[in-house]
């Protein structure tokens, strides 16, 4: 088999609201130019484009064909798009380059969450019969999660905001971060719900952002890149997209996922958790211990870019490789309701 690493990766700040349109062209321009800048590349050595993205989001059919106006008219490119978070576009562009069939690929997911009312948007991703047409929205549902979980004595709201706490204090070292900063758990705990149990802290923000990550095989990998962050396990798992058939308690997918993929002995991970309590539940899942840093760079709780989001949960764990901080990470993103679906990717340096 290949051995394929994730040699560069560019994100735009989060931000609550951007001015460009839903068609992600605005947030894309910059950070491809940063990311092929940096590696010293340009548009004609990537063998294969990949995005991910949502129509639903986005309020229009096909409009990621619009956001493919960033890549440019000329030269003709290979492409593709996935209709879930951009990280499962980078597990196609990583087959892709399995197969063979190209050397580099530039993967790319972008969202605009400020254009509609995201919790009601979510909704549209539910039973189409029988759950969407009562509209429960996407807070209230992990509300409903979190609820269990403290009757189950499996976390408490303490536990909750200790989560959100740590995550904006990581997030200080993180120009790009939404939110940020030092607080205390008990200030945390004295805010109004927004959803029982759930408080703000405990949600993800509304955000608009963009991220992309390039891929690249063999020996390209290590002309591109001084220390590649070679991925040594990739897998993804789905539940049930039927709460009544599955313990909203458990995550079956992201434990299948991290043993097929060695999770096994790493030293930082970044989880994808767009509720507080949704982290604890993966740590878990993926039997993270103590000894693990997890989100060192605040994680999506200090900015929650749709669709772009998991995508940079793997672009942060490949950075702590490229630096020499970690030796061996983790990547996690989710895809529809209450962790329906999981992917992991495993990553590590080599000397």
């Amino acid at each position: 088999m290949r051995d394929i690493a994730v040699v560069g990766f560019a994100q735009t700040p989060c931000v609550r609201e951007t001015d460009g349109t839903t068609n992600g062209v605005e947030m894309l321009v910059p950070i491809f130019h940063e990311v092929l800048g940096s590696l010293g590349l340009t548009k004609s050595d990537i063998g294969f484009w990949c995005s991910g993205s949502s129509d639903y989001l986005a309020g229009r059919a096909f409009s990621f064909v619009s956001a493919v106006d960033a890549i440019g008219a000329f030269p003709p490119i290979m492409e593709s798009h996935v209709e879930m978070d951009a990280a499962w576009a980078l597990y196609e562009a990583w087959v892709k380059l399995l197969c063979g069939e190209v050397d580099t690929a530039l993967v790319y997911g972008f969202g605009k969450s400020s254009a509609g009312q995201l919790r009601r948007v979510m909704a549209m991703q539910l039973d189409p019969y029988v759950v969407t047409p009562l509209w429960p929205d996407s807070v209230g549902l992990a509300g409903i999660q979190a609820r269990m979980g403290i009757e189950a004595g499996l976390w408490d709201a303490e536990a909750m905001a200790s989560v959100a706490a740590r995550s904006r204090a990581a997030a200080v070292s993180n120009p790009l971060a939404q939110l940020s900063g030092s607080v205390e758990v008990a200030d945390l705990l004295a805010t109004p719900y927004v959803a029982d149990p759930l408080r703000r802290h405990d949600c993800a923000p509304i955000t608009d952002g963009a991220a992309t990550i390039v891929l690249a095989a063999g020996d390209r990998a290590r002309e591109l890149c001084e220390r590649p962050a070679w991925i040594t396990g990739f897998e993804h798992r789905t539940d049930s997209p039927s709460f009544g058939a599955r313990d909203l308690l458990t995550s079956p997918s992201t434990v299948a996922a991290g043993k097929a993929a060695g999770a096994e002995g790493v030293e930082v991970a970044e989880l994808h958790a767009p509720f507080s309590h949704q982290e604890i539940l993966l740590r878990q899942a993926l039997g993270l211990g103590d000894d693990v840093v997890v989100n060192p760079s605040g994680g999506v709780l200090a900015g929650n870019p749709m669709f772009a989001a998991g995508l940079a949960r793997i672009g942060e764990a490949a950075r702590r490789v490229h630096d020499g901080s970690a030796s061996k990470v983790l990547g996690h993103a989710t895809s529809g309701p209450l962790l329906q679906q999981n992917l992991v990717c495993v990553m590590e340096g080599r000397e």
